[in-house]
This record gives structure tokens, sequence and C-alpha cells, in this order.
């Protein structure tokens, strides 16, 4: 070979070897945010954060480019990757998304078994004709849980690619609860004038207040409600306060009975006291505190605002910024999966044997293992939890139709003089939901005002 040649020659190798890296940095390129993507979802995966995370979708011949790649940056976090060209599909997106596509599973230990026996149990539903209704929710949510979702984007998810629908998309204006009296007369009295709570309305056969800004109480004379005063509680009321010494002093000194002492104590996660309504109503005033077991609950209740009620204790004005409605259950899973799965709500503090639920910003829901709280659990209890929503019609339109829950009656009630519009439905363990519209009407001026603010 002459030199000439064996120059010619090494040129030749030095541009193919330039094209080749060339042809190799743009598919790097073209891979980049991808490669990035499956950086940190390997990440997420290795942290526990998420139990399985997918690669962005692509056509075969795309995949066949980066796999490779995509395992070798999984494995720098010890996290497996798998080609997957039958992905999973399911109603949290689009069959359109992956169709004809391939996705790489990102997961560590058993998970790549656990997606694959929802993906038989799905075969198996469409084999038999069920996989519809409540079984093919059931397969999604599954699969959400798998991926490392919350409840609530999972309900946003189904929302969008089906018809599914939560309490939310019908606007919750406030939450509420109703309790029943033999005598109605004395009871508003002492919730107007003892906790100086601003009354909304005053009607034949209930009283109504404001506890904080979108939390309400409801008081109902037994005889024209749907309870006895005579059956048990299976309920506690918590205000949430920032003032326990003043409202323990003043609940003192218009000899209130109290049930448990103010005892506070350093380090946990919130204090408070027990105090005992005219009919045998508990009613909790409580603060909590920062704590693990409060994150994120203690967040959200610093951005309320404190709603001044009348009384003034030695120079300082008390009031609530909000308010929890004890329930107590027997099943705590299943009342928590009606909870997140039919009326889509959030869990917001998670105390083990308790579960905090926001109705509305204001107003909460605690869970409680009746084997632990301060209530016992009853068939018939003398309580509504209620929700105030902005389109109650629409929502039980949805409610009947979707056979969401059993209802009390078959149809709409409609109020005198449509003063307001409302129904009831039966959760899990005979609790009594009621959801209600308030319509504009001259004995309404303050509930309506409220509900605006």
């Amino acid at each position: 070979m002459t030199k000439n040649t064996l120059l010619y020659s090494m040129k030749k190798l030095s541009l193919i070897s330039s094209f080749l890296v060339l042809v190799f940095s743009c598919s790097n390129q073209t891979f980049d945010r991808d490669l990035g993507n499956v950086s940190a979802f390997a990440e997420a995966v290795a942290a526990g954060a998420k139990p399985l995370a997918l690669s962005s979708p692509m056509s075969s011949s795309e995949m066949d480019e980066f796999f490779q790649l995509a395992k070798n940056e999984a494995g720098t976090y010890n996290v497996q990757a798998v080609r997957e060209a039958d992905f999973l599909t399911t109603d949290l997106f689009p069959e359109s998304a992956t169709k004809n596509k391939e996705v790489v599973l990102l997961f560590q230990g058993t998970t790549y078994e656990a997606y694959k026996k929802i993906k038989a149990d799905k075969a198996e539903l469409i084999t038999s004709n069920q996989y519809e209704g409540e079984e093919r929710r059931d397969i999604a949510r599954r699969f959400g849980r798998l991926l490392g979702y919350q409840p609530s984007y999972v309900n946003a998810l189904l929302s969008q690619n089906t018809s599914f629908k939560i309490l939310g998309d019908f606007g919750i204006k406030a939450t509420n609860v109703f309790l029943y009296y033999k005598d109605l007369k004395k009871a508003t009295e002492f919730y107007q004038n003892t906790l100086g709570l601003n009354l909304l309305g005053e009607y034949e056969n209930a009283s109504m207040f404001q506890i904080a800004k979108e939390s309400m109480l409801i008081l109902v004379d037994e005889a024209k409600g749907m309870h006895s005063a005579e059956e048990n509680k299976s309920v506690a009321l918590a205000f949430l306060t920032n003032d326990l010494p003043n409202w323990y002093a003043h609940l003192q000194e218009q000899q209130v009975e109290i049930k448990y002492t103010y005892k506070p104590k350093d380090g946990g996660p919130h204090d408070g006291f027990v105090a005992i309504d005219p009919e045998g109503y508990l009613l909790e005033f409580e603060m909590f505190k920062t704590h693990k077991e409060n994150e994120p609950f203690k967040d959200l209740l610093d951005q309320t605002k404190e709603v001044k009620t009348s009384i003034n204790y030695q120079g300082n004005e008390l009031g609530f910024y909000g308010s929890i409605t004890w329930l107590y259950h027997k099943d705590l899973l299943k009342i928590q999966n009606f909870y997140e799965d039919v009326l889509g709500l959030d869990l917001v503090a998670d105390q083990g044997w308790t579960k905090i639920y926001k109705g509305s910003n204001t107003g909460f829901i605690g869970l409680v293992d009746e084997r632990r709280g301060m209530q016992d659990y009853s068939d018939e209890k003398a309580v509504n939890m209620s929700f105030v929503l902005a389109d109650v019609e629409s929502w039980f339109n949805y409610v009947s139709t979707n056979s969401v829950m059993p209802l009390r009656n078959e149809e709409l009630s409609i109020g005198p003089d449509n003063k307001y519009r409302a129904f009831v439905g039966f959760g899990p363990e005979l609790y009594f939901y009621e959801f209600d519209q308030f319509m504009p009407h001259a004995e309404n001026k303050k509930v309506m005002q409220f509900l605006k603010e």
C-alpha cells in the first residue's frame, strides 16, 4: 500500500468514524428529554415514591434505539427496566396514547409481578363480560396505586376519560352537620349565647349557625326531623381554635359540663378538651400543632382565617378557624374507600386510628375507629353529615343514575317556597349523608351571603 493510499484510507476511516459519532450523538440528543424522564422516574422508584414508573410511549423502531439507553440509565439507580409492547390499558389514559406503541417499565422487587397480575385480572373480566362499571374502575384504581398516584389524581384521570364524577365536581360550598334535639330553643340559646356562633337562619324546625368560613351547624327539632334525640350520638363536633385556655375558662364560668379537662402537653400533635352540650353531644375544642402526624393538615389550617364569635373573654375575642365532624366506624378501610373513591375527598391527616378528610376549606370529616374513639358505633344515630353544593340537582341525577349510594327518597326534595333543594343518601355503616342547596329567599338572606363570601 502506497503512502497516498494509506492516507486516503485513514481519512475515509476518520470520516466514517465521525459520521457514526454524529449519528450516535444525534440519537442521544433525540432521546435527551426521554432519558431525563427515565432518570427522574428511576430515582423516584429507588426512593420508594413510585412502585412503578413508565417511559414515554414510542414506536417499535424508536424503542429499538432507546431501550438499552433507558436500561443503562435505570441501572444507575439499581432499578430494573422491561420493554413492554402490550401495555396495560385502563381508563386512566386514553387508549390512543399507547396504541401500536411501546413503553419501558421501571420498577424494583416484585412490582412487575403485580403489574402482570392486574393485566391478567383485566383479561379475565373481559373474557367473562364483566369488564364494566365498578370492576372496570377497580382495575384502573389498582393500576393507579401501582403507579403511586394519589386517589384524587386517579379520580381526576377517571373524570377526564370516563363519565365518572366526584362530589367536588358539583361545587362544595360548605360542610354542615345536623344534630337533633328535644328542646330546640334551649339548644339554640346555648350555641348562640354560650358559644357565640353567628345565627344564619332560624326556621320553624331548625336553627342554622356558622362555625367558620365554610363550616356550618344545623340544630333540628327531633319532632320534625329524620332522627330521634334518643338515638345514640355516634358523633363528636370539634371546634378548631388557637385559644384553648380562654375558651376553657369561659366555658367553666358558664358552668358547661366538661367531659375531658384541658391538660396541654409539650411535644404532642394536638391539645384540647371536651365539653358536653345541653343534650349530650360531645364538643371538642382542639388545636393542632406542628407535628409529623399533622402534615400536611397543619399547613392547610395555617392558611385559614379565624371567624370571631360574639364571645369576648377578658378582652379576648374568641373564634374558630374550622371544624371537624368525627364519625365512628367499625370498618375504617371500607369507609375510607367510600370517602376517596365515591365522594372523592382528600385525606389530609392520617392518625392511624383516625383519618381526616377535607370537605371544604375549613370543614373536615374525621373517621374514627370506634374501638378507640370517644363514642361507640351504632346503627341508629342522631346525626346527618351534610354538604352544601352549588348544583345539588346535577349531583342527585348522577347519584341516582349511577347507583352511587342508596337514596332515602327517589326524588329531589324541594323545600317550602323553594327555599332549598336536598336529598339524603345512605353511606356505609348507616350514616345519613345529606346534600343541600339553599335558594334565594327572604329567610335565606344571611346564609346566602355566608355562602357567597
